[in-house]
């Protein structure tokens, strides 16, 4: 079940954020009830209001979505979260995708999303229901991030006056079914937190004597009071509550060298729970250690590689794949697919790929299954994105055309401080990510000289089936 195709189109051609959060508007009257507002952010938001002058906590946080995620309301609230929290160490990035549905964008997660490793994901797609579940319980599966995710804001075409019990709603009535039966249900599955836009920006509409229309520069994508009143929702959600624990749920544990755990015969050996493990590093230097996962090297896990977007159609920022997956275990370094023929609809051509540690690694045909002879590249013939490209945009890829991405290894065979260059900042160097949630064992080699601190271990908790 989709959203109607007419806002998908609208979604598709606004490829340039709006701009501007300069213009003066009158507030929203009420921003519901903020008291119980956050909890469900309580980790992230307990990074950024602990964080000292001497102790600048780092927090990842990532704007991910489409072209309404795009627009300048996010800045606003990256904004905000800078002047309100500015000891945090703050790592905030957009990679939001103009066009993109969750029909899309769940395969573009596995390069843009999972391996960011969000402290805070805010997040906001149209599309199929059901991938955007999916996106959602992989964020649960695969991270440890809060999520704070929104219901649609009113395009021109809904009533303000639409159904809202949820009792009485179908997917028939795509939006109110979406906004007032599907995501409610949602948040209460995955411990999410969810900013009910929609039903705030109708009672922005009655308050201030407006239209559908007037928050709008089309039939959907937001003007500039548009881009106002939904940083102003959002932000309210951002909040931080003394009394609440910040990690409720054990997600995140830090085990301190020297008192939860210690080195023993010139090792440190820690078992763990979890998919991601970091070492903090303290001031000095010391000689490079060996590091083990289960006896393994890191670079031995399949599980710890993840590769990077690949390039965009010109004057875009729309991949020309949308994934690339493999059969075989991977390597880290560089790839290139080379389009050599293309159809003139964009779902027929031919192309070669290569490795930077591969060599030549085959020959394909766009729009039909391709693995390399190697194993260690996989294209579905859904993860081409060229046909759709072509279909919005109205113009042919200049061949022959490049396309390059990386496999990256999120992990280290050998651990080796970067040096502590400030020390009200941690330096961290990840050990291994990407791993099988569950029980593990690290191995690092080299005796107490080594300069760790700590070990913090990553464990997402995914709901029970």
């Amino acid at each position: 079940m989709t959203r109607p195709a007419l806002l998908l189109a609208l979604a598709a051609l606004a490829a340039v954020p709006a701009g501007g959060q300069d213009a003066k508007f009158p507030p929203p009257k009420t921003l519901g009830p903020v008291e119980t507002y956050g909890q469900h952010l309580r980790r992230s938001m307990g990074l950024m209001a602990t964080s000292t002058p001497e102790k600048r906590n780092t927090v990842r946080v990532l704007f991910y979505g489409q072209s309404i995620t795009e627009q300048a309301w996010t800045r606003a609230v990256a904004d905000d979260l800078r002047k309100r929290f500015p000891h945090a160490n703050f790592v905030i990035e957009n990679r939001a995708i103009g066009g993109h549905s969750s029909q899309r964008l769940w395969r573009t997660a596995e390069a843009d999303l999972y391996p960011f490793d969000p402290d805070l994901l805010v997040f906001h797609v149209y599309g199929s229901h059901t991938d955007y579940e999916a996106i959602l319980r992989r964020v649960r599966e695969r991270t440890t991030a809060d999520i704070l995710h929104t219901t649609d804001h009113l395009a021109a075409r809904d009533a303000v006056d639409e159904p809202t019990d949820p009792a009485g709603l179908t997917p028939k009535q795509w939006e109110p079914w979406f906004n007032h039966a599907f995501l409610p249900d949602v948040t209460k599955k995955y411990r999410t937190e969810l900013a009910d836009v929609r039903g705030l920006w109708k009672q922005y509409l009655r308050d201030c004597g407006l239209k559908p229309q007037d928050l709008l520069k089309d039939g959907v994508h937001l003007n500039a009071r548009g881009d106002f009143l939904m940083a102003e929702l959002v932000k309210a959600h951002l909040r931080y509550d003394p009394d609440a624990k910040a990690e409720p749920d054990g997600r995140v544990t830090t085990l301190n060298v020297g008192k939860e755990i210690d080195w023993k015969d010139g090792k440190l050996t820690v078992p763990f729970e979890g998919n991601r493990v970091v070492l903090v590093c303290k001031p000095g230097e010391g000689k490079p250690a060996a590091v083990r996962i289960d006896g393994k090297k890191p670079s031995e896990w399949a599980e710890c590689y993840a590769a990077t977007r690949a390039t965009a159609f010109p004057n875009t920022n729309w991949p020309v794949l949308l994934r690339v997956t493999s059969e075989k275990p991977p390597v880290a370094g560089e790839w290139t697919l080379s389009v050599t023929e293309l159809s003139a609809d964009g779902k027929g051509g031919k192309f070669t790929v290569a490795g930077s540690v591969t060599g030549e690694d085959g020959a394909g045909e766009v729009g039909r299954r391709f693995v390399s002879p190697s194993g260690r590249v996989v294209i579905e013939p859904e993860d081409w994105n060229l046909d759709y490209c072509y279909q919005v945009f109205k113009r042919p890829l200049p061949l022959p055309f490049a396309v390059k991405w990386k496999a990256d290894l999120r992990g280290t065979d050998e651990f080796a401080s970067p040096g502590v260059k400030d020390p009200a900042v941690e330096t961290t160097v990840t050990a291994a990510a990407g791993l099988p949630n569950g029980q593990h064992t690290l191995e690092l080699a080299g005796g107490p000289g080594v300069p760790v601190a700590a070990v913090r271990v990553y464990r997402p908790t995914p709901p029970g089936p």
